[in-house]
């Protein structure tokens, strides 16, 4: 291999909360004319992957159609109310059930053999949730670069009671949603969920899942290093974490995780348009966006509908909401909302001054970017990780939790909006932590330590 090529192949799951990292990062390398860039994803990524393209080209490989059971976007009603059920651990349990489908992946790892034969990459950047990925890297031997979109804990937090963990022995388990700071009750539902996330191998279904993984790695013929919670972050060059410590509660970050904060492009994205001069004309607007998995019911659509009316003379109110959804819009909508089931760049939204508060889902992407552009949040959580990024910005002093996230009540959404709005210190708070993430530089720091790596030096 020449000196001049040392190809780099990016491999990424289909849902955009973690595929949009990454493009933020490969068109970065391709602004700076780095060669022989590579991604390889599911084709419905494809013309994502090609509008990255900068400078140097970025070539696709596609791993072929989404698998409808391991996408959410795709899931069907029930699994959607299964993983997004009232009960944390229920929830945590079923996202498990559903997506740890061992064979499912057999055809993945093999379309991966394929583009890492073609590609011949020097590294993998690889997002953090892609098990064929980091599997098929480990196995052949490539060294790779985790893409994290989550708070820093949350994948070297053990999800289970024994064993080995980066985190303090009582700090909140992944999923759970629980404080740092606990109560009684609190420590020993933190414990339970461990200790009921083990348990879970002894399921029926998961023992034959496990049996059924261990013929499909013997297949695959996936190293043995490969295995265990925190394979991933171990034998990775580095983990570049798309938030930073303070965003997270306090614990000794593992050297091998890099925090440079939320990724952002270079804005605005999207050329002048009509929806930004609606912004520019004024004062403050609440921009509601939960995010491309949410399904939000007949009632709550009208129950928001509602709250909105209430802010007539107070607040304009942007509401992102799929054109499925909108179906459960009443006829008639107060002159304060505008709503958009696409907006050409949400980034340019909460870059926009006028945009006072985020009314969020509270993913990982979304804690991170309102954050970076200083806007305080009230949550409404989904489901799994969006309950922790959730009682870490109350706790920091940036947002407010709604009551019953699974409601969408008026007089709570409204208690916490005027809360959050009322006082500057959430604002102050968020602005503080947007600084952090603009000094840990994001995108050019997340580049510069790809190409600092010594298996990209030139031979």
């Amino acid at each position: 291999m020449s000196s001049t090529q040392r190809p780099i192949l990016f491999v990424s799951l289909p849902e955009s909360g973690l595929l949009n990292p990454m493009l933020v990062l490969v068109e970065e390398l391709s602004r700076r004319g780095v060669p022989d860039l590579w991604f390889a994803a599911d084709e419905k990524a494809r013309a994502d992957v090609e509008a990255a393209q900068v400078d140097s080209p970025v070539q696709f490989f596609s791993l072929g159609d989404v698998i409808p059971e391991m996408s959410s976007i795709t899931w069907d009603d029930e699994t959607y109310h299964r993983v997004t059920q009232r009960s944390r651990f229920k929830a945590h349990r079923a996202v498990i059930e559903q997506t740890h489908r061992p064979d499912l992946r057999v055809d993945k790892y093999r379309k991966l053999e394929e583009a890492v034969e073609k590609a011949q990459p020097a590294l993998m950047v690889i997002d953090c949730l892609c098990q064929y990925g980091h599997e098929l890297a480990i196995t052949k031997k490539i060294p790779f670069v985790l893409s994290d979109t989550f708070v820093p804990s949350n994948l070297v937090t053990s999800a289970v009671p024994i064993g080995k963990s980066y985190t303090p022995p009582d700090f909140p388990v992944p999923h759970s949603g629980l404080p740092q700071a606990m109560n009684f009750r609190q420590r020993l539902a933190n414990r339970l969920f461990k200790w009921r996330t083990m348990s879970m191998v002894f399921s029926r279904m998961m023992k034959e899942r496990n049996a059924l993984d261990a013929q499909v790695r013997a297949e695959l013929g996936v190293d043995p290093a490969a295995f265990g919670q925190f394979s991933r972050v171990e034998n990775a060059e580095l983990v570049l974490c798309y938030a930073v410590p303070e965003m997270d509660y306090s614990f000794e970050i593992p050297e091998m995780i890099r925090t440079v904060g939320a990724m952002i492009p270079p804005l605005p994205q999207a050329p002048e348009n009509e929806l930004g001069q609606w912004l520019d004309e004024r004062k403050s607007v609440i921009y509601a966006g939960f995010g491309t998995i949410t399904r939000l019911t007949a009632e709550q659509v009208r129950s928001f509908v509602e709250i909105v009316r209430r802010l007539e003379g107070q607040h304009d109110v942007l509401w992102k909401l799929p054109k499925d959804q909108q179906d459960f819009l009443p006829e008639n909508l107060p002159d304060n909302l505008r709503i958009e089931s696409w907006v050409p760049s949400q980034l340019d939204v909460l870059a926009h001054p006028s945009v006072t508060l985020f009314f969020t889902h509270g993913g990982g992407n979304a804690y991170g970017e309102g954050l970076y552009f200083g806007k305080p949040m009230v949550m409404r959580p989904l489901w799994v990780d969006c309950y922790d990024q959730a009682v870490r910005g109350q706790d920091i002093g940036v947002s407010r939790t709604l009551d019953d996230p699974r409601a969408m009540d008026p007089d709570d959404v409204l208690d916490k909006l005027h809360r959050v709005l009322g006082d500057s210190s959430f604002r102050e708070r968020a602005e503080h932590l947007g600084e952090l993430q603009r000094a840990a530089g994001g995108r050019s720091a997340a580049a510069d330590l790809i190409l600092d790596l010594p298996v990209l030096a030139a031979e």
